[in-house]
């Protein structure tokens, strides 16, 4: 066939040789008819005569070929004849079944076949995600269950052919050049746009193999290189337009670029520890995001604009419009015939009155035999009873249910066409207006909701129905019909023949000539999901009858099979309507009998000798798959087929395939007809049937790169990424049709332009019923010229499809409106992409090729999610392989970034009464995070292209910027505030004398000996200890007798206190002063968790190097238990003394230290970043420190608080163990564990002891919300009642949890809460208590931060609900004697007011520096007596390593000055750097808690360069992957980032230290060494 124009006796010996075999392989059989003639065609390729002559701007191939003497210039080769493909098990792939478009797919991907794929896999836990297992009754794979199904049978040999050879030559695609059509340009100007662009091409090469190689192959289209996402530094590129966009693969990848290298923080720059398999697999994912990708960007935000997002810059190589404006195009004139009736009821009156035996229609059985037939005298009398039925006989005598113009919902089953046909016409001649839907088979149908909005838009109040159908609604049980969501209330009459009435002699129906008013109402879903109804007017369904009939050339009495829904478009307009104005006789065959037997409809056509058929390309493909079975087939007597979806790109294929498979069985090539319709507009164009040996239409072969542009340019350059489509005709008669832009004003395109189909017609639709404002843009739709100016005063509709008009006002679609997926300024179409992934065998891994595509807005752009079905029996492996071979084919051929590909199980996906996938409630469920995939692939690395430049640091210096004029920087006042002065005050007390606490106990048990200081209280709320003066000081006496005897301690060394929350840890503290000793003290180990908690108790008796443990019986028991054994070496613990029952002795004497600054005790504690630090408190430190919680409190002997908090480090130990003594007041102590068995304890304490001052911890806090936020009437009906409480202070080294002490203060207002009440305090390690909120000092105020600007570290106060905001709260006044500065961390200048620095403290108890058993100098003078570099450079300041910021308010404080309020952000060790900017982790965490109900807490960490996020889940674990998507967006939408890992872990896996913050570092060091045991680790591309 290939070999006209070759010599074939002059070729060459070996391909003669070559050729012969190939007749061998056909004739055997070994290779098919198609493989044989592609290897035919190209063998002789070499030898065929060019053509030179490409000069049209749409290249039109004829479907077969045609005599060659037609076309003077063309060179007579005849290609091929393109048959596409025929795949294996698909849905929806019968409208996209291409085998040119496979085999592109699989060229694309054979590129990439050489290299090493790097995509790192998922880890999954195995007993995740149980595939829910697919229906029982699916049908084998070759005929299927859903609108649109079909199958492949995939020509192996075919693909295998043509992944071996080199895609052909492009004489393949032209077999000839049609001349001068009307859209031509010149052929210079097709040229440049097609051959003249300099692309850089990413050849893959053999060195680098990572995936991004897969998915390199992308045209970058324009010079320069994204920013590498995984280094810090940019990325210098050759400005050459022609350069290679190669990376080499050796970019260092920067590790943690923060201060100290840790030991906890792996050093992971250079390679990764072998051992760790998650390290691995990161490592893997940072080679492939080294790969530039996308055109990349050029200028970058700068911190002052407001606007976020990266603009790219349009590309100068961009294909434009070139062509002249289009006219509209008209259909032919709508002819006048002269029996045409006045209404579509006179024809039914006419036809049932004169060929009442005439065949109406036939119904078919489930098996595809005849049931019976309905005439069209049955038809009329059984229409004419229920409209007198209607109108007469459904309410009481005088009172009439229905009037005329009133709508009513047809609910009717696709297997009973009858019913329906007597229900509509019954409607029309009662003159009631019809409204048909799909039966609900659930009360959670997709999409019931919006059929729902439907009725109730059309004011529905009444739905007709069969018998049978009735009896099979979902009912409640007491057997009413349920009340379907969403729907009104609806009252449901049966409309059996039985149950109507026969009209009264002197009854007629009323038959007006067709006027505008409606006639029956079609519903039609848009892209949301939102479901419509189109009007159409009784003269514009007449018209529409009278066009079909025109076109079509339908004569009475001939027959039709139609196999399309009876209820809506072409169906019902040809199937239902024009079939009885025409007198035809339909055949209708049910969609369940398609799917028993596919070939049924063909069946039909030959037994009734049908002349028109009326089918979808899935029913094409059905019949193909299914012919064998059936050798006497004839379709001779068709003579027209039409397909009703030929306006899919995809269509041409199945109409060729079906047409090679049935051309022997007498289907005529001209009998095939496409049509393009739309709800809005009904039919826009079919095409006519043509005349025996008339050559056939053209077709246009385009670019697809050139379709994202919305332009129409021949494709030239890459077969592989070209669209064949076939026309849809000719406009309807009657109409007028142009081509508008999709979006903005109507403006007529440019003849080699697409864009959405507008026709004037009086054929279509009227408006949305009941939605006038959605109408008009729709249906009154006047097209303006270039210039903007209407073209007329004639109203056109838009019909939601996308095309152009070709040579010989043929027209094209390329796609529709609700499938367009506009990514960067380029269109997509979701059919191209369903068409690309299912061209990636799919037969593996996609569950009958269900796949839905579309599109979610994401920072600013449109993002690509695709979701398929996962068929039950795939693994994990293929899946994930066949997800990322998509993505690279979809790269290939579409040049886009998929944002996320998702695997559900098998019939999860929602579904459209027909079975197809419901993609806008797919949608939904994808965005709410309840689609619950079961594999998933995000990508936002590669097509996030927007997001603003990393920030560049400038150099760090002394500017003249900074330069200061008294208390003034830079204009603005100094940062700085200061408590009240602790010398100034006054204090009367007796305790003032005593320099030590030791002395203070000693001194209040002689003289008060009876005063209760502590009352230790158990989980029921009873004092299970309390503690007077004077006991205190006996028990401490006995333990320092113990330890100078049995211990053998010395002075100055340090013992180690290992006691439960109590009063013993109080004793013997002061045992320990008393014997001249510095106690430790220690949280006892967990006796249910030993692994996890004793290595923390040996570290710090270790690094603190103790002396001695001081403990209980217990507790030594636990020490030496052989479970301890396990965990620590228990051989090596210093010495134990266990002090639970000590004899009565004293010691010689008491020790005083010489001076006060001796040390009196060391503070350990664990840092949120994973580190221990212990800092010395000395004796004067401790002091100063009581005198002002003292002071700022106002605490005295009288007085009474309550503390329930741990007592082991911090503000928290010296409220526990030292306030009382120096104070006196008496302290209710609550063990925080009591809690857990007791939640209300707290509470009903503060009430039961009308206590004014409480202090907790945030874990307490956030006990009482989660667990009591229910129970506040039980508590109030137990007498519970907070009105005493005049403050409640949470104690906390960190940035106040504003949410948290709010939630607590709402809840707990009805129990006499003060709003007021609750306060935070702040410390930090080297001062214990900067901040407490006292008595004195006035409310707490909170102010509103920009968060772009926190992340460029300046603070930026904006109005509460401006747009990433962020509250922040006080931290509490300052302490008597504290002085803060607001300090540069970088140039250690001072800043100005309201800017955002680190935090120096300045005050008697600052601690003296840390505990080291070296002794690290450098860090200690750093942290604990450093300077100002410029300013007030004398004064010793220790650094708080926290960043916050200094602001004088409009309050005033005690002192009647203006009160400057400490605002703490966060600490300068857990921020994590990316892009340049600061990030806390808090706030990421607070975006990603609140994006699922399912996600119970969340932890974020960095680890080279990535954000890795950590989502505890609380929800059953198919949730699991749904989270992964979920968390991606809001990280990306709120802080601007792309999140590298997603790991989701059980409840309680995030570790939390005792003051309720969570350990970053340990999880990071557990997710490292692979210890969480995650549900699922999704490592985003």
């Amino acid at each position: 066939m290939a070999d006209r124009g070759v010599d074939l006796a002059a070729l060459p010996k070996e391909v003669r040789e070559q050729l012969a075999e190939l007749e061998l392989e056909l004739s055997e059989g070994d290779i098919t008819q198609k493989g044989y003639e592609k290897k035919r065609a190209k063998l002789l390729a070499p030898f065929v005569p060019q053509t030179q002559n490409v000069g049209v701007s749409i290249k039109l191939t004829p479907g077969h070929s045609s005599d060659p003497a037609s076309s003077p210039n063309a060179v007579p080769i005849a290609a091929p004849r393109q048959h596409r493909a025929h795949r294996s098990g698909g849905t929806r792939d019968d409208r996209y079944r291409s085998d040119i478009h496979t085999e592109a797919v699989q060229a694309a991907l054979a590129r990439h076949k050489e290299e090493k794929m790097a995509l790192p896999m998922p880890t999954k836990r195995r007993s995740a995600f149980a595939q829910s297992p697919a229906e029982d009754c699916t049908p084998p794979d070759t005929s299927s269950a859903s609108e649109d199904e079909g199958s492949l049978r995939r020509r192996q040999a075919a693909i295998s052919a043509m992944l071996a050879q080199n895609l052909q030559s492009p004489e393949y695609w032209i077999n000839r050049s049609v001349q001068g059509s009307s859209t031509s340009s010149s052929a210079s100007s097709t040229l440049s746009h097609g051959d003249g662009k300099t692309h850089n091409h990413n050849h893959s090469q053999g060195q680098t193999s990572m995936l991004a190689d897969v998915l390199a192959h992308t045209r970058i289209e324009s010079s320069s290189i994204p920013p590498d996402v995984t280094s810090t530094v940019p990325s210098t590129v050759p400005q050459d337009r022609n350069s290679r966009a190669d990376l080499p693969p050796n970019i260092v990848v920067k590790g943690m670029s923060r201060g100290q290298s840790r030991s906890s923080m792996m050093d992971t720059a250079g390679g990764v520890p072998a051992h760790s398999r998650v390290s691995t697999k990161i490592q893997q994912l940072l080679n492939t995001l080294k790969r530039p990708k996308r055109p990349p960007l050029s200028e970058f935000f700068l911190d002052d604009t407001e606007e976020i997002v990266e603009i790219p810059q349009p590309d100068p190589n961009t294909p434009r419009p070139e062509g002249r404006q289009m006219i509209p195009v008209k259909g032919e004139p709508l002819g006048v015939v002269s029996n045409w009736p006045p209404a579509l009821q006179a024809a039914l009156a006419r036809w049932g009155a004169t060929q009442a035996k005439s065949p109406a229609l036939t119904i078919l059985d489930i098996t595809g035999k005849p049931l019976y037939t309905l005439t069209y005298g049955k038809l009329w009398t059984r229409s004419l009873k229920l409209a007198y039925t209607l109108l007469n006989k459904l309410g009481t005598k005088n009172e009439q249910v229905l009037k005329p113009g009133d709508r009513v919902a047809l609910v009717y089953p696709n297997s009973d066409p009858g019913m329906f046909w007597v229900a509509f016409y019954g409607c029309l001649l009662a003159e009631v207006i019809p409204v048909p839907i799909e039966v609900p088979l659930s009360r959670k149908d997709a999409g019931s909701q919006q059929i729902g909005f439907l009725l109730g838009s059309c004011g529905v109040g009444l739905a007709l129905t069969s018998e049978i159908c009735l009896k099979g609604l979902p009912k409640t049980p007491n057997g009413e019909i349920m009340q379907f969501k969403g729907w009104p209330r609806l009252k449901w009459v049966v409309t059996d023949t039985k149950y109507l009435t026969k009209p009264s002699k002197d009854w007629q129906p009323h038959i007006p000539t067709a006027n505008t008013d409606t006639a029956y109402i079609e519903y039609k879903a848009s892209k949301e999901g939102t479901v419509m109804g189109v009007a159409v007017s009784k003269i514009s369904m007449l018209t529409h009858c009278q066009a079909l009939t025109q076109a079509c050339n339908y004569c009475e009495g001939e027959t039709l099979v139609n196999v399309l829904d009876f209820k809506k478009d072409s169906g019902l307009w040809h199937g239902v309507l024009a079939s009885v104005m025409n007198r035809i006789h339909t055949i209708s065959v049910p969609y369940s009998v398609m799917k028993a037997c596919p070939l049924s409809w063909v069946q039909r056509v030959h037994v009734h000798k049908a002349r028109v058929a009326l089918v979808k390309c899935r029913d094409l493909h059905w019949a193909m798959m299914a012919h064998r079975d059936q050798k006497d087939t004839n379709l001779s007597s068709l003579r027209m087929l039409i397909v009703a979806d030929g306006a899919n790109p995809w269509s041409v294929s199945s109409c060729d395939a079906f047409l090679n498979v049935f051309q022997s069985h007498g289907l005529k090539p001209e009998m095939i007809c496409p049509c393009a319709s739309s709800p809005e507009a009904m039919t826009v164009a079919i095409r006519r049937p043509g005349t025996q040996g008339a050559p056939l239409p053209a077709r246009a072969i385009l670019s697809m790169a050139g379709l994202s542009h919305g332009v129409i340019r021949v494709n030239t350059e890459d077969k592989n990424s070209a669209l064949t489509v076939q026309d849809v005709g000719h406009v309807m008669p009657g109409a007028l049709m142009c081509i508008v832009k999709p979006d903005g004003p109507p403006m007529l395109c440019k003849t080699d332009e697409i864009g959405e189909i507008a026709l004037n017609s009086r054929a279509g639709g009227t408006m949305y019923y009941g939605l006038p404002g959605v109408t008009k843009n729709t249906f009154e739709v006047i097209p303006v010229n270039s210039g903007g100016t209407p073209i007329g005063d004639v109203a056109f509709t838009r019909t939601g499809l996308l095309g152009f008009v070709g040579p010989g006002s043929l027209v094209f679609v390329v796609g529709k409106i609700e499938g367009l997926l506009s990514v960067s300024g380029r269109r997509h179409n979701a059919d191209d992409l369903v068409a690309t992934a299912l061209a990636v065998e799919p037969v593996k891994t996609v569950y009958r090729g269900r796949i839905a595509v579309f599109s979610v807005t994401v920072f600013y752009d449109e993002r690509i999610v695709i979701v398929a079905e996962q068929r039950p029996d795939a693994n994990e492996e293929d899946s994930f392989q066949w997800m990322s071979r998509v993505l690279q084919a979809i790269d290939s051929i579409h040049q886009v970034g998929l944002y996320c590909l998702a695997l559900v199980p098998a019939n999860t996906l929602p579904k459209t009464p027909l079975g197809g996938i419901h993609v806008s409630e797919a949608k939904q469920h994808f965005l709410e995070g309840s689609l619950h995939p079961c594999n998933i692939l995000m990508c936002p690395h590669t097509c996030v292209t927007n997001l603003p430049k990393p920030r560049q640091k400038q150099p760090v210096g002394v500017g003249p910027a900074s330069i200061m004029v008294g208390n003034l920087v830079a204009g603005k006042r100094i940062a700085q505030a200061s408590g009240r002065d602790l010398g100034l005050i006054d204090d009367q007390e007796q305790s003032r004398k005593h320099q030590f606490l030791s002395e203070a106990l000693q001194w209040r048990a002689q003289t008060d000996p009876d005063h209760v200081l502590y009352m230790l209280l158990n989980a029921k709320g009873v004092a299970v200890s309390t503690a007077t003066c004077s006991q205190l000081h006996k028990r401490a006496e006995k333990i320092t007798a113990a330890l100078l005897e049995r211990g053998g301690i010395n002075t100055g060394d340090n013992v180690v206190l290992l006691y439960p929350p109590g009063i013993d840890l109080i004793a013997s503290f002061y045992g320990c002063l008393y014997a001249g000793c510095i106690p430790v003290t220690v949280r006892p180990p967990h006796p249910q968790n030993l692994p996890a908690t004793l290595p923390t108790v040996r570290m710090i008796i270790d690094v603190s190097k103790a002396a001695c443990i001081l403990t209980t019986q217990t507790l030594m028991k636990i020490l030496r238990s052989k479970e301890a054994a396990a965990s620590v070496n228990v051989k090596t613990w210093p010495n134990i003394i266990d002090t639970d029952d000590l004899p009565r002795k004293r010691p010689p004497n008491i020790y005083k230290p010489p001076t006060a600054e001796m040390l009196a005790y060391l503070d350990f504690s664990v840092s949120t970043t994973g580190m221990l630090t212990g800092v010395k408190i000395s004796h004067s430190a401790v002091n100063a420190l009581c005198r002002s919680i003292k002071l700022q409190c106002e605490l005295y002997s009288s007085r009474q608080i309550a503390i329930c908090m741990d007592p082991y480090c911090g503000l928290g130990f010296v409220l526990w163990c030292m306030s009382s003594v120096y104070s006196g007041h008496q302290s209710i102590l609550i063990p925080p564990m009591e809690l857990e068995t007791s939640l209300p304890l707290w509470l009903s304490t503060l009430s039961q002891y009308k206590i004014r001052d409480t202090f907790c911890s945030y874990s307490v806090m956030e006990l009482c919300t989660k667990g009591l936020g229910t129970q506040t009437e039980a508590l109030k009906a137990r007498g519970v009642n907070l009105t005493c409480v005049r403050s409640c202070v949470v104690i906390a080294e960190e940035r106040p949890r504003l949410t948290l002490t709010q939630s607590f203060s709402k809840l707990f207002k009805d129990l006499g809460l003060s709003p007021r009440a609750v306060s935070t305090a702040f410390g930090a390690r080297v001062n214990l208590a900067i901040c407490l909120q006292g008595t004195a000092g006035p409310d707490p105020s909170t102010v509103y931060v920009d968060m772009k600007s926190l992340r460029h570290d300046r603070v930026r106060l904006v109005e509460r609900g401006a747009p990433q905001s962020l509250p922040l709260t006080e931290s509490g006044t300052m302490l008597p004697g504290v002085r803060v500065i607001i300090v540069n961390p970088e140039t250690r200048g001072p800043l100005g007011d309201s800017h955002l620095g680190e935090i120096w403290v300045n005050s008697p108890h600052n601690a003296s520096g840390y505990y080291t058993i070296y002794g690290e100098e450098s860090l200690q003078a750093d942290h604990f007596n450093t300077r100002l570099s410029f300013g007030e450079t004398e004064t010793l300041w220790a650094r708080t390593g926290y960043l916050g910021f200094v602001r004088r308010t409009e309050l005033l404080d005690a002192s009647g000055d203006r009160h400057d309020a400490l605002f703490v952000v966060g600490s300068l060790d857990e921020t994590l750097e990316l892009r340049g900017l600061r990030y806390h982790p808090i706030d990421i965490e607070t975006s990603v808690s609140r994006a699922h109900r399912s996600i119970a807490e969340s932890a974020v960490f960095t680890w080279t360069n990535l954000l890795v996020v950590v989502v505890e889940l609380s929800g059953s674990e198919q949730e699991a992957l749904d989270l992964v998507p979920l968390v991606t967006n809001v990280v990306l939408k709120e802080h601007h980032l792309i999140v590298g890992v997603v790991v989701i872990v059980d409840p309680g896996v995030i570790p939390i230290n005792s003051r309720g913050e969570k350990q970053r570092m340990h999880l990071r060091d557990s997710f490292l060494a692979d210890q969480l045991d995650p549900i699922y680790v999704a490592y985003n591309m």
